[in-house]
């Protein structure tokens, strides 16, 4: 071997640790902040009604408590205007690391607040301000951790890497749903003790784990497609908005893109928010709370390892054509799974979760390279944000908070109907879409819409 070939071992090695730790702190980091989001969401259904909302009833309470619950889907596309900005000015590193501060401590600050009978209304409010906060800091999450493996993984294999951070919502399902069943547990299932103090401890907990990712994103560096595009932009060019940029040169793809992942919102925050709430109540399945919890716990280790699959099946497949199984598949799931879930079983819950689960997998695992490669560097932040935070509005914030009031003038086949819907808007969307596994993600050509 020649001198001049002897370093190409250890550069090749060097490039493929890098790529890997970029991938795991991008799954640490959203695992993180979507526990974070999830344990309000576990909460929702649980324990706020009563702790916030005691005036209004059960029914109205659990109204209220979703309410509060979708404020956070709208505040995403803010965050993802704000966050995408300085991710597309001053780098993807350091944005993060601001997310995820900005999450910390709005869900350490939750469960610290007092309940409406100690300050009254005020509770209710800083509820809604706190959640606000959470959803702003999530609408920047995760476009900056998808870009960051993105960016990073090798030609080819960016549906592989790109589902390490769409790992993060699987593993904060199963934190949360079993950091709530434990705490159950440890109360000798007390209401009284689990409603007084028990639903704090997992947002207390919550501080521990940002300050390991907090740790882990201070390690990583900046992406090379960042860094090149910035080092190549003349010195005296004009600043754009990159919103307005996005706006300006790919508006159809971001709108293209919320509508495509729509039925994945509105299948993964029904299964993991209003489903759990649909089982315990006595007048939906009516089953335990420690019950539905492990069933939870469960489901997110098979749509956990759905995603990773379906993010590595895209390298070869394609990530359209995964993403169009899943929506086609969903929206004839979605007429099965109230009848389903009315059986009133554990069994029936487990299988109707989990299905629902898998199904969104399926789309999800391959929307961490995607959207990404829908996008130029310049405003791929704000553009990849902006499009996944659009489909959380329309899937994430209106099916649950219409789910009830559906149920309770049409009965549960009525949800099924709506989640349909999604699934066809899903299917649309995803048909204007073209291909992307082949885009290369230093170009300054944007991907067009349609095929």
């Amino acid at each position: 071997m020649s001198t001049s070939e002897a370093p190409a071992v250890p550069i090749r090695r060097v490039a493929i640790a890098s790529c890997v730790g970029v991938a795991i702190a991008s799954c640490v980091g959203t695992t993180i902040e979507f526990y974070d989001f999830f344990i309000y969401g576990t909460a929702a259904a649980l324990v706020f009604p009563t702790v916030f909302f005691p005036a209004l009833g059960p029914a109205a309470g659990t109204v209220a408590s979703f309410a509060t619950f979708a404020v956070a889907f709208f505040a995403r596309p803010v965050g993802a205007v704000i966050f995408g900005h300085y991710g597309d000015r001053i780098g993807r590193k350091r944005t993060l690391i601001s997310t995820l501060l900005l999450m910390g401590i709005a869900t350490v600050l939750i469960g610290l607040l007092p309940g409406a009978d100690t300050i009254g209304v005020a509770a209710p409010i800083i509820l809604v301000t706190l959640r606000f906060a959470q959803g702003f800091a999530v609408g920047g999450e995760w476009a900056g951790a998808t870009l960051l493996t993105a960016e990073y993984a090798p030609a080819g294999k960016r549906g592989r890497y790109g589902m390490y951070p769409q790992l993060g919502p699987a593993i904060a399902f199963g934190l949360s749903s079993g950091t709530f069943l434990i705490t159950g547990l440890a109360m000798g299932d007390s209401d009284g003790a689990f409603l007084a103090y028990g639903w704090r401890i997992p947002f207390l907990l919550s501080i521990l784990l940002v300050g390991v990712g907090l740790y882990m994103r201070l390690q990583i560096e900046e992406t090379p497609a960042f860094k090149a595009t910035q080092a190549s932009a003349p010195t005296d060019a004009p600043r754009r908005l990159p919103f307005l940029e996005v706006l300006r040169s790919q508006p159809l793809q971001v709108l293209l893109a919320g509508g495509a992942l729509t039925m994945q919102f509105a299948f993964f925050y029904m299964g993991t928010a209003y489903l759990t709430s649909y089982a315990t109540n006595p007048a939906g399945a009516g089953l335990s709370r420690p019950t539905v919890l492990a069933i939870g716990v469960g489901a997110s280790v098979v749509f956990g390892i759905a995603i990773a699959y379906a993010g590595i099946l895209s390298d070869r497949f394609g990530r359209r054509r995964m993403v169009l199984a899943a929506s086609g598949v969903g929206t004839v799931w979605a007429l099965f799974l109230f009848p389903l879930l009315d059986v009133g079983t554990p069994v029936a819950f487990a299988l109707a979760l989990v299905v629902t689960m898998t199904i969104f997998a399926v789309g999800y695992g391959p929307a961490g390279s995607f959207l990404p490669e829908l996008f130029t560097t310049r405003h791929r932040y704000t553009g990849a944000g902006l499009g996944y935070n659009l489909a959380g509005v329309l899937g994430g914030a209106i099916p649950p908070l219409l789910a009830t009031g559906l149920a309770a003038s049409y009965g549960s086949f009525a949800i099924g109907v709506m989640l349909a819907v999604t699934g066809l808007i899903s299917v649309v969307c995803t048909l204007a879409l073209t291909e992307t596994r082949h885009v290369d993600m230093t170009a300054e050509q944007a991907v067009p819409a349609r095929r």
